[in-house]
């Protein structure tokens, strides 16, 4: 079994440090397995552990002088930040020193870092974020999440080799039902590129093709992973957590209208706050870079110290079922 030895980019996203190290000293608390090692600015790592409470065998931390800003562009990231620690925690995975990195940075500049740092896979021209978005099964995996705006047939097979393998080493399941993702169910709907990736993936035998699927279905129980490509996949989850958070805001305004719906409210609170921690986005978060030589999870740049720590824990669950191996293994059939 792989050493859960992981990097945490500790500097980046829109909290930084108050994210990072709250989520690290309770995952580490959590995992006695887990040894972290936290990239970024080290006199200031040190003072915000201080007041912590941790195991100082299993938590490191390595000098990062710099750090991507979440308005960076990612094309001048990659000539001027290689001191970040966005960029260093990637060199530790490159290098062997860890298996996964955590980072809740900036998108474009991770995604390009990686390629750069990590490379691709063989045959992957860029890889695919995917992440789990609540359904009545549990959840369902969704990628691309925004790393490819645009995507042709072969990519999107790629996606659905990818999806996949992480649906099986995330959640244990042999045989993942994979739906791509469509205006119609019907076989002609749709363009050309995603009937071409239906008659990719319809003809892997690998793979548990179950058809096109439209966007309501993404919370139905009747696909494991949905394939799209990144506009149409970043747009579904806005749209999934915006209209999670406006159904919560609503109820909360409709039971403190009258004093009525105060009282039903009242008993009503145990299902709302069951509602609220199951579309809560911090239980889904972390977002897995796939197709790369290395495993990385971006979590929300918004990210609490919850939502970290649940990027923390997936990437040590993808390194403890060896989803590096998995994917290749997936990927055989067209590389």
């Amino acid at each position: 079994m792989a050493s859960l030895r992981l990097a945490v980019d500790a500097m980046s996203g829109d909290h930084g440090l108050r994210s990072s190290i709250p989520a690290t000293v309770n995952a580490l608390n959590l995992n006695s397995a887990l040894h972290i090692i936290l990239v970024g600015d080290e006199p200031a790592i040190a003072l915000a552990l201080a007041s912590e409470k941790f195991d100082s065998n299993r938590l490191s931390v390595h000098h990062a002088p710099d750090v991507v800003a979440m308005d960076d562009q990612p094309s001048r990231t990659l000539r001027s930040k290689k001191n970040s620690s966005m960029y260093i925690a990637l060199e530790l995975l490159r290098d062997g020193v860890v298996s996964a990195v955590v980072s809740a940075g900036n998108t474009g500049a991770l995604v390009a870092m990686s390629c750069v740092v990590l490379a691709r896979l063989p045959g992957i021209k860029r890889p695919a974020i995917c992440a789990p978005v609540p359904a009545l099964n549990g959840h369902t995996f969704l990628l691309d999440l925004g790393a490819n705006v645009e995507c042709d047939a072969q990519q999107l097979h790629h996606f659905a080799q990818m999806g996949s393998a992480l649906c099986r080493v995330l959640d244990g399941s042999e045989s993942p039902r994979v739906g791509l993702l469509n205006i119609g169910s019907e076989l002609t709907k749709g363009t050309a590129t995603i009937r071409d990736a239906a008659e990719l993936i319809g003809a892997d035998s690998r793979l548990n093709y179950c058809g096109f699927i439209e966007g309501g279905d993404l919370f139905s129980a009747d696909v494991d992973v949905v394939v799209c490509d990144g506009f149409a996949g970043n747009v579904a989850l806005k749209v999934c957590e915006g209209t999670a958070s406006f159904i919560a805001s609503q109820l909360r305004a409709r039971f403190k209208k009258t004093l009525y719906g105060m009282f039903v409210g009242l008993l009503a609170r145990p299902i709302m706050t069951a509602f609220q921690r199951d579309i809560n986005p911090d239980r889904y978060n972390g977002a897995a870079l796939l197709g790369l030589n290395g495993i990385v999870v971006k979590t929300h740049g918004s990210s609490g110290a919850q939502g970290f720590q649940s990027a923390i824990h997936q990437a040590a669950r993808a390194v403890r079922n060896d989803l590096q191996s998995q994917i290749e293994k997936q990927l055989e059939t067209t590389s």
